[in-house]
């Protein structure tokens, strides 16, 4: 008789778990996983013996599986810390686009910006095989969340940052960054103010950093001072870009000529406050974000772009690839990045006087910089 184990339910069925079927077997649980879902690479003798045995066991792989013969439950997996905000929500666009072109279907995990049942999630949710493969929105996964998946030979891929021990796809975060702090140098700023992400949650998010990092080498490879009291924080919405820019105006002594803002939605928030406080936008202050929201070029804002629904579909087609049995298909890419030049940067004021560029308003190839 079977042992079962304190994972039994992994199953779904007669307390049965996908340990006990391996040991009977003789093979490990990814490839017993493999067998009953239906994937490649195992050999259709190996397949046979697994499928007989889970079947005299009485083991199957999930309840919502047509049965052992296929194991499919034609669902990917999307998991992201928000859904409100906009880089995930463009993405899950994306990401369901693919989905519904392949004929599968998209099953949405939401840590609602805090990651209090990530525990559950992991070992209960995706490991329980109620899902073929799984996309990562923005945020890091532990050791110990990998080994979950790696467990059942999960496919997975990250959208929108470099996470260590995972494939990847996203813009080069470093690059995009550097590309707008050169662009507010090459306009001829040299007092400018940095606003970064701080994401409180425990998310594991890389991006912050990354983007952080590049302001620092720009500024100091050209000559310039970064000063402590223009450094600022938000968390990627146009809420926190408000309160950053009263921290910075509020505070007594000089005010920067520009702003390098982490997100296009803090330097909405920015521009927003930067009105209403009679700051004039570029004349007074030069604001420039990453992303290319949907509202940016509404409000003219200077810009690197990047495109979440593209990373999101390419990422999907390749764990449809994967599951499809094109071997190699789940790699890592870097995604392109473009520098928008709009209307909310131009060269510093300089004696009460506004200069302009020679720089047309348009789009820009990325690593470019007017007058560079």
């Amino acid at each position: 008789m079977a042992k079962t184990t304190d994972r039994a339910q992994r199953g779904g069925h007669s307390g049965v778990s996908i340990e006990d079927v391996a040991l009977a077997a003789g093979v490990s649980t990814a490839t017993v996983s493999r067998a009953v879902r239906g994937l490649p690479r195992v050999s259709p003798a190996t397949r046979e013996k697994i499928l007989g045995i889970a079947e005299a066991l009485g083991y199957v792989a999930s309840s919502s599986a047509s049965g052992l013969a296929t194991g499919r439950t034609k669902t990917i997996g999307v998991l992201a810390p928000f859904v409100s905000r906009w880089f995930f929500s463009k993405a899950i666009e994306g990401a369901d686009r693919e989905l519904h072109a392949r004929q599968y279907n998209l099953s949405l995990f939401n840590l609602g910006g805090h990651g209090s049942h990530r525990e559950r999630l992991f070992s209960k949710t995706m490991v329980y095989k109620q899902i073929d493969a799984l996309l990562v929105l923005c945020m890091a996964l532990t050791h110990e969340e990998i080994e979950h998946l790696q467990k059942i030979d999960i496919p997975l891929v990250v959208v929108g940052g470099h996470v260590e021990e995972c494939p990847y796809i996203g813009i080069d975060d470093y690059a995009a960054a550097a590309t707008a702090v050169r662009h507010l140098i090459g306009l001829g700023h040299t007092e400018i103010a940095l606003l970064h992400g701080d994401d409180e949650t425990d998310l594991n998010f890389d991006v912050p950093r990354v983007r952080i990092k590049a302001f620092q080498d720009v500024m100091a490879g050209a000559g310039l001072n970064v000063r402590e009291e223009w450094d600022e924080w938000g968390d990627f919405t146009v809420l926190s870009g408000q309160n950053a820019f009263h921290r910075l105006w509020d505070r007594p002594g000089p005010k920067p000529t520009a702003i390098f803002c982490a997100s296009d939605e803090m330097a909405m928030g920015i521009i927003f406050e930067a009105t209403r406080a009679g700051v004039q936008v570029p004349a007074d202050l030069s604001v420039i974000g990453i992303d290319d929201h949907d509202f940016s070029e509404a409000m003219g804002l200077t810009t690197v772009r990047q495109r979440p629904d593209e990373q999101a579909e390419m990422g999907t087609k390749m764990l449809l690839d994967e599951l499809d049995g094109i071997a190699g298909s789940v790699r890592s890419m870097v995604a392109p990045h473009e520098l928008i030049v709009r209307s909310t940067t131009a060269p510093p004021r300089r004696a009460g006087v506004v200069t302009r560029t020679d720089a047309a308003p348009g789009a820009m190839t990325a690593g470019a910089a007017p007058g560079g």
